[in-house]
């Protein structure tokens, strides 16, 4: 029981690993004289940049004009940041510890086909982080957690993860 308890303060620590983000729309896209303010939020690790877009959007939706078949996307340091990784990854691979907040530029326009593939909305996350959660269970528990679950419990793991709930979540993993 002693090293059970000592597991889910493990699991708590890493869930609650969070990565101040500083938001700029990139300039070359403004429609307005005046730029709007950086947007500040505290992102979870384990969470996927398409869950916030939305947020950043409103924020920065009247300083740019927006055409249809404009889609937001990231980038860092001339890198576009690729949404089906969890934004730890992406800030492990891109940013730097050591210059906090991370400061991505957020575009409406040129989006890099070539490098990053388009998200379709949330589903399309829903369905990913599914598939790699999975993949997991299937190399460690060859698929016997997942397969054993009913829907219900598979729409609570992702929903504890997009409304960043532990309990929520580790009720149906751990």
């Amino acid at each position: 029981a002693h090293a059970m308890a000592e597991d889910i303060e493990v699991l708590r620590e890493v869930w609650n690993g969070r990565i101040p983000v500083c938001f700029r729309l990139d300039p070359h896209e403004l429609s307005t004289i005046e730029e709007p303010e950086p947007y500040f939020l505290l992102l979870p690790r384990m969470s996927y940049l398409p869950l916030v877009t939305e947020k950043v959007k409103m924020h920065f939706k009247n300083a740019v004009r927006l055409d249809d078949g404009d889609e937001m996307w990231f980038e860092f340091d001339d890198q576009p940041l690729r949404w089906q990784h969890p934004i730890g990854l992406l800030f492990d691979l891109h940013g730097n510890p050591e210059q906090l907040p991370w400061s991505v530029t957020v575009h409406f326009k040129r989006f890099p086909e070539e490098k990053v593939i388009r998200c379709s909305g949330e589903e399309a996350v829903e369905s990913l982080f599914m598939s790699t959660v999975k993949e997991a269970d299937f190399l460690k528990h060859r698929g016997t957690v997942m397969s054993s679950m009913q829907a219900k419990e598979h729409r609570q793991i992702w929903t504890g993860l997009k409304n960043d709930k532990f309990e929520y979540f580790w009720e149906i993993i751990g």
